[in-house]
């Protein structure tokens, strides 16, 4: 395999496997990180290409671990997982700076939530003029969700580092 992997370049376990490099010169190759991983290099050339359907979750989540990239295990609810795929919203990994300004700014609509639900559930009943504002309300706690776990994504991956 050469130094940059044209096939692979744009799939998710090989941009982990080679971000972990950074670290670990034994993911460089293939080679290196099969062996880490206990699988074969054919194994992981297939997780890398696309050519396995469903990559095992023991070996994603064994890839997450050993490459310091858990966004790899809510790539894998979100693309392979039946069930995820269905439920759990897709992270973005972003800097520290970008994650607290969609925070905060998530936050400023916190009064609005708290005073608009109340208004809704004040007569126990949901009218049908309520149900577009009942809607912004859980789309902005949709959002507000969405953020913290990209804040605590961006946390397991950095803060890990400093150990």
């Amino acid at each position: 395999m050469g130094s940059n992997p044209t096939k692979a370049a744009n799939n998710i376990y090989c941009k982990c496997r080679y971000e972990a490099a950074k670290y670990n010169d034994r993911l460089y190759s293939r080679e290196g990180a099969s062996e880490l991983l206990g699988i074969s290099v054919s194994t992981l050339s297939d997780y890398e290409l696309g050519n396995t359907k469903v990559v095992p979750v023991d070996k994603v989540v064994l890839m997450a671990d050993l490459y310091n990239s858990p966004e790899l295990l809510n790539n894998y609810c979100t693309t392979e997982c039946p069930i995820g795929c269905r439920s759990i919203r897709k992270l973005e990994v972003a800097e520290l700076d970008r994650l607290t300004l969609k925070v905060l700014s998530a936050f400023q609509k916190v009064g609005y939530i708290k005073e608009t639900l109340i208004d809704i559930a004040a007569d126990g009943v949901i009218t049908t003029s309520e149900k577009p504002q009942f809607e912004d309300v859980i789309s902005a706690l949709e959002n507000i969700s969405q953020y913290a776990q990209e804040l605590k994504l961006w946390a397991e991956k950095n803060m890990a580092k400093e150990e």
